[in-house]
């Protein structure tokens, strides 16, 4: 058992500060198994809007609600939008008899009456699959491999983890995305999600994609929607600033579990892996998630201008850039050069697979990825 206590430490402050916390996350990824976990200390109640016997007891949400005390713990709240307004008001009682955890697997801003009826009175934490912080040095291998999902990563062999990850997909498709409101044709979008893999860390071409599936540019970005609200693609979008030069201004696209990744590309092994064209892009896109989840919080952006010059990780409130690197011994370049002069960075990282950090030069520095996530 693999605990997870930064998330119950988050979310025993965020209940604590306010009436409603809401823990979102992709579907799989420990939002109940979590909830249950701080149940199990607390006087509270537990509703599951995935059980038909439980959504029609929430039919009537102020009769049912009303009465309770202590924590209330509504699973799949997004499947009942007519919830949000009773909640409002029982997060205004006086005394504040109850508060009240609510579980997503879409992001709040998919459900309009969710974000309008509870702003100001909920605090939103955003739950992933396991990470590195969670984690052995040693398990970094596997976890780029299997990604973050508990059933993948904790799977006997890595046949029975890609299987997993396969019906998870089918399922995500055939199941979910209609479950969330989305009408998509599960066909088309399976076909969606296998081509965009092929633009991991690439920079998104919608045009392109739509002309290859005999789709409109509004239709694929659509698909994309679809799939940025339920956790699934990160859109990371560039960083504008007045520098003079002419800047890339569309945004790139990473899957955001990696093990999602390489079942869409087939990859089952870490044989297939470091012989597949993909290797570079798929350490890109892991080590970036993992550095994102460690500065959760934290304003981040690309940077790239068209002559070339380009920087995978730009925080600009730390005044700190973050380049990726899959390569053994990383060597300065004169594109670190250029966004270090660019950005007036106070400091940048050179992140790569290796065991030994060193100096590049002034203020710049390769560093492992679990050194990375948690250098101040």
């Amino acid at each position: 058992m693999i605990e997870r206590k930064g998330y119950l430490e988050e979310i025993r402050t965020g209940l604590g500060r306010g009436p409603v916390v809401a823990l979102t996350g992709p579907r799989q990824c420990g939002k109940t198994t979590l909830a249950r976990q701080l149940m199990g200390s607390d006087e509270a109640t537990y509703f599951d809007l995935e059980d038909p016997a439980t959504s029609m007891v929430l039919d009537s949400p102020m009769s049912a609600l009303a009465p309770l005390t202590g924590l209330v713990v509504v699973d799949e709240a997004l499947r009942a939008p007519g919830l949000f307004p009773v909640l409002r008001v029982l997060a205004d009682r006086e005394g504040q008899p109850a508060t009240f955890l609510i579980l997503g697997s879409a992001s709040p801003e998919l459900s309009r009456q969710a974000a309008e009826s509870l702003a100001g009175r909920v605090e939103i934490i955003e739950m992933g699959g396991f990470g590195g912080g969670e984690l052995r040095a040693e398990d970094l291998p596997s976890l780029w491999l299997r990604g973050g999902f508990p059933r993948s990563f904790l799977a006997k062999t890595e046949r029975d983890s890609l299987d997993w990850r396969r019906n998870f997909t089918r399922t995500f498709l055939e199941r979910d995305l209609a479950g969330l409101g989305f009408g998509m044709a599960p066909q088309a979008m399976g076909r969606f999600w296998t081509m965009l893999a092929h633009y991991h860390g690439q920079n998104w071409n919608g045009n392109e994609i739509a002309a290859s599936m005999g789709v409109s540019p509004t239709t694929a970005r659509s698909y994309l929607d679809a799939l940025e609200q339920t956790f699934m693609i990160r859109r990371l979008l560039p960083w504008h600033a007045n520098v003079g030069k002419r800047l890339v201004k569309t945004p790139k696209i990473y899957f955001r579990d990696s093990g999602i990744f390489h079942a869409l590309l087939g990859i089952g092994s870490q044989g297939d892996l470091l012989v597949h064209p993909k290797l570079g892009a798929s350490w890109e896109g892991f080590a970036l998630e993992q550095i994102l989840r460690a500065h959760r919080g934290e304003d981040a952006y690309f940077y790239a201008i068209h002559s070339g010059s380009e920087l995978d990780l730009f925080f600009p409130n730390l005044g700190k850039g973050i380049e990726i690197k899959f390569n053994d011994a990383p060597k300065l370049s004169r594109s670190m050069h250029i966004t270090m002069e660019d950005l007036k960075l106070k400091e940048l990282l050179v992140v790569y697979p290796g065991k030994r950090e060193y100096q590049l030069a002034e203020n710049i520095r390769a560093v492992p990825l679990p050194k990375a996530c948690f250098v101040e």
